[in-house]
This record gives structure tokens, C-alpha cells and sequence, in this order.
């Protein structure tokens, strides 16, 4: 150990006496050091102040006027909080949006948790199988694969090629109201390959030794899936939800594609996000598309804050 590490050891243990000299090396050695911290910290708080917490506080003032980007924002109080009690495109937008989070997410979560525990079953080729499975997650709210799946779904596409084999005339799905917002969610539940990983890293750390002792007294897999699996991975089936509701209430790029940047056909597609680049960048109502984003972050911090509420009936945690 250094003479400084020896010096650190004795002033925390409190035992003994520095002397003057050994207290002013002692000093000098922490001064460096939280001049070390603060170089190193210097890029995470100019990144913290000039691209969060600036712009967010920016935000905030503009959802107070009425700014169009091209004159100096005009204050407006509370006209902007007003307008949207009577914004009927702000009511379907938000429906929509809502139907997507509560339809897609759970259904998310399903498939990637029955595909993490068929692989967790020790077959062969795992990595091979877990590296196909995560792909879509990396193509998934692409641009590229929004414009696929608007081809698939289309009139000609592929599902209603396959649809034709069995004499069945599908829909044009992206183009009626009714099925338009199905596509997407089909499109989101594609996606499982990022909470399929985190739950298969999950159930690698439950211990096999329950499962063992479980199997002696005579439970089978049902009944060890509902007493051992799922309490040990309520943590991480909590994680994988509040982050795939924070996600799905941003979602924006897949609509915008699918529907050419309309929400349409008759807003069924119409995220709350894509309505708030409509009125911001398209309409340039940046006043009101800046209360619409505070409005976005209240509805995420509500939902998140009922969940962890309700976390405590449901999540199981190991000590």
C-alpha cells in the first residue's frame, strides 16, 4: 500500500493522529482527486445541461406561447392547456395510442418469455437461435422494415397472397380503419428479441435446486412455472415492462411510414407522438406541440408510477 493509501486507511479508521505534514499531503491528495472527478464528469453535465434539462426547460416555456418558429414566441398563459380539451385529433390520438400500449406490450411480453423458456431448455445451436430471434429488435422500428411491413400488408402483399391460397380475399390492412392499427401492433409484438434476451439472462440465474427439490416432491412443469419460474422473474418481467410502456408511448416512426406521415386511414394510426410532429414541424404550432410533449411525459410518468405501485402485490424479490 502507497504512503497516501496507508494515510486514507489511518484518517478512516480514526485510529492514531496525523501529523500537520501528513494532514497537508492528505489535503493535497483529495484536491487532486476531485479535480480528476470533475474533468471526467465535465462532458456528462454539459451533455446533461445543454441537451436535457436545457431544452426540456426551453420546452416548458414554449408550451406557455403561441411560437411558430419564424416570430419570437408570444406568451399565451394557459391557451394552449385549454385547446386541448376540445381537440377531438388529440382525443384519437391518445385512443390510439393507448390501445397500442395495452394490446402490444403484454402480448410482447408473452412471446418473448415463451421463446426465452424454450431456450432455456439447453438445446442445441442457443446462440445461433437467440441471435435470429433478436434480429427483428434491431430492424424493427427501422425505416426500412416500416415500408416492408407497409408491402406485407398491402392489398397485394404477402398475407393476402398467402390468404389467397385458401381462397380467402383479404383486406387492403393498412388502408381500413378497423385493421390499419392491428398491423402495427403485430409489427411492436415482432420486436421480442430485446426482453427475450433479458428474461433468458433472468432465468439463467434462478437456481436449479429449487427446480431439483420441486421435482422430488412431486411438481410438475405447469406447477413449477407458476410457484418457482415466474415469482424468481417477477423482477424482470417488472423491468421489461415499464421500459416496453415507455417505449410504446414514444412510438412514432412505424406509424409515420405505414401511413405516409397522416396517422391515417381516419386517424386509427394516429400515435401521440406523430400528432405532436404534426402540430410542432407540419403545422408549426411549436407552442402547442411543446404542452402536447409535457402532456406525453405526465401519461408515461403516471403509468410508470402505477406500475411501480402495483409492483408490490406482484414482484417477488430474493433476498
Amino acid at each position: 500500500m502507497s504512503a497516501i493509501g496507508e494515510l486514507r486507511t489511518l484518517s478512516r479508521s480514526g485510529r492514531g493522529s496525523l501529523t500537520a505534514d501528513q494532514k497537508a499531503a492528505l489535503k493535497k491528495e483529495r484536491s487532486r482527486d476531485s479535480k480528476a472527478a470533475a474533468v471526467f464528469l465535465a462532458p456528462w453535465l454539459l451533455g446533461l445541461v445543454g441537451i436535457t434539462i436545457g431544452p426540456m426547460l426551453a420546452s416548458l416555456y414554449l408550451a406557455f406561447t403561441d411560437y411558430n418558429l419564424l416570430q419570437d414566441p408570444n406568451f399565451v398563459g394557459l391557451e394552449n392547456i385549454q385547446r386541448m380539451v376540445g381537440d377531438e385529433r388529440l382525443g384519437k390520438s391518445l385512443a390510439a395510442t393507448l390501445t397500442y400500449v395495452v394490446v402490444s406490450v403484454p402480448i410482447q411480453l408473452a412471446v418473448a418469455l415463451g421463446l426465452a423458456l424454450l431456450l432455456d431448455r439447453g438445446i442445441r445451436g442457443l446462440a445461433l437461435y437467440r441471435s435470429m430471434l433478436y434480429l427483428p429488435s434491431l430492424l424493427g422500428a427501422s425505416v426500412a422494415i416500416a415500408v416492408l411491413w407497409r408491402l406485407v400488408f398491402g392489398g397485394e402483399g404477402l398475407v393476402n397472397a398467402f390468404l389467397g391460397l385458401f381462397g380467402i380475399q383479404g383486406p387492403a390492412w393498412v388502408a381500413e380503419p378497423d385493421t390499419a392499427l392491428g398491423t402495427l401492433i403485430v409489427l411492436h409484438v415482432w420486436t421480442f428479441g430485446a426482453p427475450m434476451v433479458i428474461f433468458l439472462a433472468g432465468l439463467r440465474q434462478i437456481p436449479r435446486q429449487y427446480y431439483d427439490a420441486a421435482s422430488t416432491d412431486g411438481a410438475n412443469k405447469w406447477q413449477q412455472l407458476r410457484k418457482i419460474t415466474l415469482p424468481l422473474l417477477s423482477p424482470i418481467i417488472f423491468f421489461n415492462l415499464v421500459l416496453g410502456l415507455i417505449g410504446s408511448f414514444q412510438s412514432f416512426t412505424q406509424a409515420f411510414i405505414v401511413s405516409n406521415g397522416s396517422g391515417g386511414p381516419a386517424d386509427s394510426t394516429l400515435f401521440f407522438s406523430l400528432y405532436l410532429y404534426q402540430e410542432g414541424f407540419a403545422g408549426f404550432r411549436m407552442g402547442y406541440a411543446s404542452a402536447l410533449a409535457w402532456l406525453l411525459l405526465i401519461i408515461i410518468g403516471a403509468f410508470t408510477a402505477l406500475n411501480f405501485w402495483a409492483s408490490k402485490y406482484w414482484v417477488f424479490y430474493d433476498d
